[in-house]
């Protein structure tokens, strides 16, 4: 059977369990086979507009991906674009001007050095024949209109960067900042700062031209896309002639497709899946992640202001359990938004421990009791009722609403899940309690990162409308501190200060896996989560 063939028998297999997605009552009924990323229609991409027969001796490969869909805020390839620029440089498209290593720290990329001038001046030498894939050279102008444009029109990277000027000549380019950025470099590196050629635009699609070992000559939002070779790559010749990226959002589909031989390598098979894969011809790349998942409380809601109740909430979710049961070890347990193999991660603060007993006496001091024995706790004729919010994109989501509906319910809070593709229409109306997400907490590698996007008062993602005095006098210092190890020492008291008000609960860190088929080489998982596709890629 032809691959094309393949691709439809996937897309008339998904199709029927697309049509069943959307807000469900609880995910615990919908997990033998646990949602991806997409669920709000996402198709595997093999559609009549991929021609997926390769020509006599071209190298094509097939990868099944979930992350890549407008539910993910991965609608296109434009880095200028909410969090595409995710799928810029995972898919090989583009590269900033500085990456990260294994011990995600910064290094030369488009870059080869710089220079911390003054607290606000930073000089940056670009690296010498680079070209865009639209033949344009990379210089220091290039970066400057990519720069440019990229803080005009995104919020985040404009907040992040706090960039002042920009000033170009030849190969080095020279920013000044508003205010001292300490992260600078680090944020460069963020997926948002993909060099991308402005002269050249970017489509009516979302497509980019960038500098990266593929360009994509089709971007399908919620269906994949089409990567050809950059036979100028600057960093040596890209092995693979042709890769097809599809969106696949039913982990059952993906497992078959991997185990049939029609997918080359896959990113987000379920956990379960996994045991399939441990032996050859099959190769599973694994790394530890920051990608955290956790829940945020919503201060809107009445119950919980009580600084009581959050506590018993807090305690109430089987951290262990969930790791160890549900994601079958494919994560750890977490006490607060970093691992603790970081300097400032989870071994250096302390969190509410998994105590359901204790959790009921918490609720019972703020009053919260069953009087008319039906198992769930009240207060003046009312049932402690709360709606978790999360969405099935990520495999993780559905099943921790199902852990903390059960162990919630243990302490007499009727859980009610809500767990939808459009997650965010919920968000904005304020219909939600608990919102339970996957965020990567330092992308960068700098613990900044997530104070600044979900913990602040101009955070773009503090969905509960958290305040904390504190921790705005602190991250007025991380903002002014260069030195690592204060950094260090103030973002765990950052966290510290998050965990004391129960205002984030985080439940576990992320183990990732790549499993690559027969002959695969160069997929390989990286801490950041987002390098994968790359000119080392190969299928023999």
């Amino acid at each position: 059977m032809k691959k094309k063939s393949i691709w439809k028998t996937i897309c008339v297999s998904l199709l029927a369990v697309t049509m069943g997605a959307g807000l469900l009552a609880g995910c615990g009924s919908g997990t033998s086979a646990p949602a991806e990323d997409a669920a709000d229609g996402t198709q595997a991409a093999g559609n009549d507009s991929h021609e997926t027969t390769a020509a006599e001796g071209e190298k094509v490969f097939y990868f099944g991906d979930t992350t890549f869909n407008a539910e993910n805020d991965e609608s296109d390839v434009n880095p200028h674009n909410g969090y595409s620029g995710w799928a810029c440089i995972r898919y090989g498209i583009g590269e900033t001007l500085f990456k990260y290593s294994d011990a995600m720290e910064a290094e030369p990329w488009l870059a080869t050095e710089y220079t911390n001038v003054d607290e606000t001046t930073w000089e940056i030498t670009l690296r010498d024949g680079v070209a865009f894939t639209s033949g344009r050279a990379l210089d220091a102008q290039a970066v400057k209109e990519c720069l440019d444009h990229l803080t005009e029109v995104h919020e985040r990277a404009a907040g992040d960067l706090k960039i002042h000027e920009i000033t170009a000549d030849g190969q080095k380019l020279t920013i000044r900042t508003e205010v001292p950025v300490p992260a600078l470099i680090n944020y460069l590196a963020e997926p948002y700062g993909c060099i991308i050629d402005m002269e050249a635009g970017i489509t009516d699609d979302g497509n980019v031209t960038g500098t990266g070992p593929y360009r994509a000559t089709l971007v399908e939002t919620d269906k994949g896309l089409t990567l050809v070779k950059n036979e100028n790559y600057w960093d040596g010749m890209p092995h693979l002639d042709t890769i097809y990226v599809q969106t696949i959002s039913d982990g059952d589909t993906m497992t078959m497709a991997m185990q049939s031989g029609e997918l080359d390598g896959a990113y987000g098979l379920p956990y379960a899946s996994l045991l399939l894969f441990e032996s050859a011809p099959y190769t599973i790349s694994s790394c530890e992640t920051s990608r955290s998942f956790f829940g945020a409380m919503n201060y809107e809601t009445e119950a919980l202001q009580d600084a009581g109740v959050r506590r018993a909430i807090a305690g109430a979710i089987d951290k262990e359990g969930f790791t160890r049961v549900l994601m079958n070890g494919n994560g750890s347990p977490a006490v607060g938004p970093f691992p603790a193999s970081f300097a400032y991660g989870d071994d250096t603060v302390t969190a509410q421990p998994f105590d359901p007993e204790a959790s009921r006496a918490l609720l019972a001091e703020a009053g919260w009791t069953d009087t008319d024995g039906d198992g769930y706790v009240d207060r003046n004729g009312q049932k402690l009722t709360l709606r978790w919010l999360t969405y099935p994109s990520r495999q993780e989501l559905p099943l921790l609403a199902e852990s903390a509906q059960a162990t919630m319910k243990e302490i007499g809070i009727d859980l009610q899940v809500i767990c939808t593709a459009n997650h965010l229409d919920f968000i904005d109306s304020g219909d939600w309690d608990i919102y339970a997400s996957a965020f990567v907490t330092a992308p960068t590698g700098d613990p900044e990162f997530f104070f600044t996007t979900h913990c602040l008062d101009a955070s773009s993602k503090n969905r509960g409308n958290y305040h904390s005095d504190e921790l705005e006098t602190l991250e007025e210092q991380m903002s002014r501190t260069f030195d690592a190890e204060e950094r260090a020492e103030l973002a765990t008291r950052m966290t510290q200060a998050l965990l004391n008000d129960n205002s984030f609960v985080f439940a576990s860190h992320l183990r990732m896996s790549m499993v690559s088929g027969e002959g695969v080489t160069g997929l390989v998982a990286h801490p950041c989560d987002y390098y994968e596709i790359t000119a080392d890629l190969d299928k023999n």
